[in-house]
Formats: C-alpha cells, structure tokens, sequence
C-alpha cells in the first residue's frame, strides 16, 4: 500500500503583522481547517494551515513559502493599508503571485480585500472581497469567508482529482476547476413553507459567489422526462434537503434522498419542521442537521458553509482514495461517510464472499455494529484507522 508523503492540501494564511485583525481572521481559519471533521478524512489532525505575518529577519519580509510542500498548495492573502504600504511585503506578495501562476493550478494565491488596498494593487479583481460585507456583523463576515475559502479549495482538490486520472490532459483539470459546484434543493411543495423556503435558497445561492442550484421541473430543459433528470441531477449533486411538515410523505422527496444516500453524494438537512413531521423519514440521518426557522429563514448562510464542509470532506477523501489507497482495494469497498444500512444498496454489486467497508473515523458504535453483522454478515466494517492498523499488521 502507497502510503502518502504530502498532505493533500496545505493552507497558508498571510497578512502584515501591523493590520490588527489579522491574526484573529487567520485563528478563525486555523479553528476551521484544523477541525476533527477534516481529520477524519484527510488524516493527522486536520488540514496542515500555516502563518505567515513576522518578517524574516534577513529579509524583513515574510519566510518563503515552498508551493510543493502539499498536493496542493493554497496561500490566503489578506491585502489592507499596511501591506500595501510596505514594499517588502509587496514584493514578497507579487513574488508569490508569479510563483503560483508558474506552478499552475495545483497552487493558488487567494487575495481577500480587506479594504480599497487591493483596487489599487490590482489584487481586487479575483479577490475575496471582505470590503464589501461591511454591513456584516462579524461571525457572519468570518463565516462568509470560510465558506467562500472552503469552495475554491474544493475546485483545487476536483482539479488535482483529475490530474491523477488523466496527468496529460491541462485543459480537463482546467475545466474542472472551472465548473460549479451544483447544489440540489430537494423540497416539497405541498406544505406552507417548502417552496417559499427553497426559493429564497436559491435566490441567496444566486447571488452569492460561484455557486449553481438545481430547483425543480423548471430547470429541465424541454422534452427531456423529468424524472430521468431528476435523478440524475441527484447523482452529480451536493443535495440539501428542506425538511419541512409534509417533506416525508412526498414519493419524490423520498425517491431523491434514496438516491443521494445510493450515491453518496455530500447530503445536508435543513431542518424547517414548523408544527409535525407524521411519519420522520429514516434515510435522512447520519448526515449533518440544521436547524432553519421556517419563518425567519435566517440561516442558510450556514446550511450552505455546513453543505460545502461536506463537499471539501468528500473531496479530501477521494483525494485520499484514489492516490493512496485504491491499489489495495481488492474486495474493500470505501465509503465517504459511516455506513448505514441503505449503503447495501450501493455495494450490492461488490465481489467476493467477504466485503471489507472501509470509512472515515471514528469507529461505529458497537450498537450499529452488532445490527449490520446480523443482517449483512458478507460485509466487515472498518473506520480508516481499524483498516490501516489492520493491514500493517498482516505484512
């Protein structure tokens, strides 16, 4: 087995040590990209994230910054006054910019304008623009660019996914850094609230940055069945489910998030219950929850950063798979979260007597262990870590 000697995405947070917030924006990444939930799937304890703000003292600017320390390799560049002020940092800056661009798409600088310093730089055309959430209260400024960071580290990682598959082909790992990331709106429109709330999704996704949604039988062109698109729309999609009263009695909501279940794809539930869900759908667990007044619709900003979590999650774990693990993958099936009993459906097809199921951490509880023995003996479950310590063990 290929064990991996880079991580595959390697963080930089860089600012000038005089812009006062600038190490509570980099904590606040720090706290994000270092989070058990990364771990799990990219392994150690998170994304590697790195600062970079005192001066060197032999150059009085920033250290140096090897680009191939990581698979990939992303630099957030906070461009303010001081900066720009500064010509050694500027220089070190413009450096780095030139580097990156040689390097190509395996690492980026990602400028993010904290004020009118980066117009003036022309670093504000591609930038994150901070400067224009002013209005903001802070959490929601820090959480409006985590989520913009996390979704541009998803193109690098899809990007660098396509590289290993097809190393000769520059202009598909271009396009797939290029597409947008689809979200699903999975709701119901026989209630008060699922359509009004799914609208307003996707009006903020709209207005927001980069990001496509897929709605309902409008967004099927014509004289194509609908229900074709729609599950296939599942299958290539980051699916939100708007669980309002009357989500689970209806056959199409159901039918979608079987599908997203079947095919794994980064699934989240907005929980939009106002008065009784009858009959609680069981596919919709072991996936994140967030809870959505039904009225205020207040917080999909943070269904939306918990859903691209689980996008950059699945992202890091394909990573992980594909580039290190696959070699080994006679009669091992790996799923990109626990595994329930609806996995079945997907492994199904999987030779041999006996099925290894391997997952990201932490372990299922004995509870659920015991249960998928009794019903589906043939699969043997293993989080990452059993699986590795297992197969070190056996050489």
């Amino acid at each position: 087995m290929a064990v991996p000697t880079r991580p595959f995405l390697v963080l930089y947070v860089a600012w000038h040590p005089a812009f006062e917030a600038g190490r509570a924006i980099a904590k606040k990444l720090y706290d994000q990209y270092r989070r058990e939930l990364y771990g799990n799937v990219a392994g150690g304890a998170g994304l590697s994230v790195i600062y970079r703000n005192a001066p060197d003292p032999a150059t009085s600017a920033p250290q140096h910054i090897d680009l191939a320390e990581g698979e990939t390799t992303a630099v957030v560049l906070l461009v303010e006054e001081n900066l720009a002020g500064d010509e050694r940092y500027l220089t070190w800056a413009r450096d780095l910019l030139a580097r990156t661009d040689a390097v190509g798409l395996g690492a980026r600088v990602f400028p993010v304008a904290i004020d009118g310093a980066a117009t003036r730089l022309g670093m504000a055309e591609q930038a994150v623009r901070w400067d224009r959430w002013a209005g903001m209260e802070d959490d929601a400024r820090l959480r409006r660019l985590t989520s913009d960071l996390t979704y541009q580290f998803c193109r690098m990682l899809r990007s660098y996914l396509e590289q290993l598959l097809r190393p000769d082909k520059d202009e598909a790992a271009l396009e797939q850094y290029l597409k947008k990331v689809q979200i699903f709106l999975s709701h119901s429109k026989h209630d008060a609230d699922g359509e009004r709330i799914a609208k307003e999704v996707r009006r903020q996704i709209f207005e927001g940055d980069g990001l496509a949604s897929f709605f309902d039988v409008r967004d099927i062109p014509a004289g194509l069945r609908f229900d074709k698109v729609l599950l296939q729309q599942v299958k290539v999609s980051a699916v939100v489910a708007i669980h309002t009263d009357s989500f689970s009695s209806r056959e199409w909501c159901r039918r979608e998030i079987i599908e997203a279940k079947r095919w794994n794809v980064p699934l989240v539930v907005a929980d939009c219950i106002s008065d009784t869900d009858e009959r609680g759908f069981p596919y919709l667990g072991n996936v994140p929850v967030v809870r959505m007044d039904p009225i205020k619709i207040d917080r999909i900003d943070q269904v939306v950063a918990r859903l691209l979590d689980e996008v950059l999650k699945d992202y890091l774990w394909r990573c992980r798979v594909r580039s290190t693990l696959e070699e080994a993958a006679k009669d091992v099936a790996f799923l990109p979260r626990a595994p329930e009993l609806i996995s079945l459906a997907g492994l199904s097809d999987t030779a041999g007597e006996q099925v290894v199921v391997v997952y990201p951490d932490p372990p299922l509880g004995a509870e659920e262990q015991r249960l998928f023995e009794r019903i589906a003996p043939r699969y043997r479950l293993r989080s990452l870590t059993e699986w590795l310590a297992t197969s070190e063990s056996a050489k």
